[in-house]
């Protein structure tokens, strides 16, 4: 197989566990985010950040401190906030960290405050904007609008290698396995059943005495790390992360990925993620390339109408009535037919 297929896959994998960490919150719990890109972005920004440390003299400018887009923006010094990322370990905790700790804080804030519903939506495109335009200035240290790029190793390995990438692709393949086993699990505990609860009737949820802000929180929190660790992955195996990582629109686009595939499925999420963004790289390659985004909304637009469960959710229910229907003939097949009347029932009965 070409390198470049197992990147592209790799990518496609990574899309999945970030469509798998909305779900997790919008099927199950009805928390519909459109800000997750941001979570993602900065798990990728955290990677990022240790690979740029890992390039040390052999940047273009050789400064074995510095990135190279520092040295050319003039500055003096590494920012505090960079240090630690020349250690993996460090790089790792950071990735569930950074994430984390933003969905706990935007979270207490607003799920105390009960925000719920379009509200809560908009709040969250509002927060991933706001760190599309701090990430995209040169001062704030991140490389403003050309992001981290020109990475070389990663634990020592070329990540160019062709065995790299191959192994960068198999972890992102395990990391989209655990994260499915984690949410079923979730999902299929006491605390899933009163996620749905929260879904389904919120209000008499919190008079039964559950603490709906906490339950909320906690898979807030959890789907945001999901997103982070597939932000980190992607970042090697496409070899760049600038701010368009947090644009509205991609988060838009990933919430498209779960809608197509079946919200409430779990496996319905990641097979949206894969089947549209294989769709997405086989039409923007060939003569349909300008009208992609029309594509794109005339697929949601499609599911939204014929296919409300979508892919998997449809097929579910399809064999869930056929085995319904088939229960119900072999019920009607085991009852025996009555016997014909005899004669001497027809000369018993009074005539009318």
């Amino acid at each position: 197989m070409p390198v470049y297929l197992v990147a592209l896959w790799g990518k496609y994998v990574c899309y999945a566990l970030l469509a798998l960490s909305i779900d997790l919150i919008w099927g199950y719990c009805g928390i519909l985010s459109l800000g997750h890109g941001a979570f993602f972005a900065l798990g990728g920004y955290a990677m990022g950040m240790y690979l740029m440390r890992q390039i040390g003299s052999r940047g273009v400018y050789g400064n074995p401190i510095l990135p190279d887009f520092m040295v050319f923006l003039n500055y003096k010094a590494l920012p505090w906030y960079w240090y630690g990322f020349d250690h993996f370990w460090f790089a790792a905790i950071m990735i569930l960290l950074a994430p984390g700790l933003l969905a706990f804080c935007f979270g207490w804030l607003a799920f105390r405050s009960r925000v719920t519903g379009v509200y809560l939506s908009i709040i969250t495109q509002a927060m991933t904007y706001a760190l599309l335009l701090a990430f995209f200035r040169n001062d704030f240290g991140f490389g403003g609008n050309n992001g981290l790029t020109d990475f070389k190793d990663i634990l020592g390995f070329n990540v160019q290698a062709q065995g790299t990438r191959l192994v960068l692709f198999s972890v992102s393949c395990i990391a989209l396995a655990l994260g499915f086993f984690i949410c079923r699990a979730v999902i299929t505990s006491k605390f899933g059943k009163v996620l749905v609860a929260i879904r389904d009737a919120e209000s008499r949820t919190r008079f039964l005495g559950y603490r709906v802000e906490n339950y909320k929180l906690f898979v807030f929190v959890l789907s945001a790390c999901m997103a982070g660790v597939a932000g980190a992955l992607y970042v090697p195996q496409v070899g760049i992360i600038n701010p368009g990582e947090f644009a509205p629109a991609s988060s838009i686009e990933a919430v498209i990925w779960v809608a197509v595939g079946g919200r409430g499925t779990l496996t319905g999420a990641a097979l949206g993620a894969l089947v549209v963004n294989y769709g997405k790289t086989y039409f923007t390659s060939g003569f349909l390339a300008p009208y992609w985004l029309f594509l794109l909304g005339a697929l949601f637009v499609a599911v939204t109408q014929l296919l409300p469960r979508g892919i998997v959710g449809t097929w579910r229910y399809y064999m869930s009535k056929r085995r319904e229907q088939q229960a119900a003939d072999d019920a009607e097949a085991a009852v025996p037919p009555a016997p014909p009347p005899s004669a001497t029932s027809l000369l018993a009965r009074p005539a009318e």
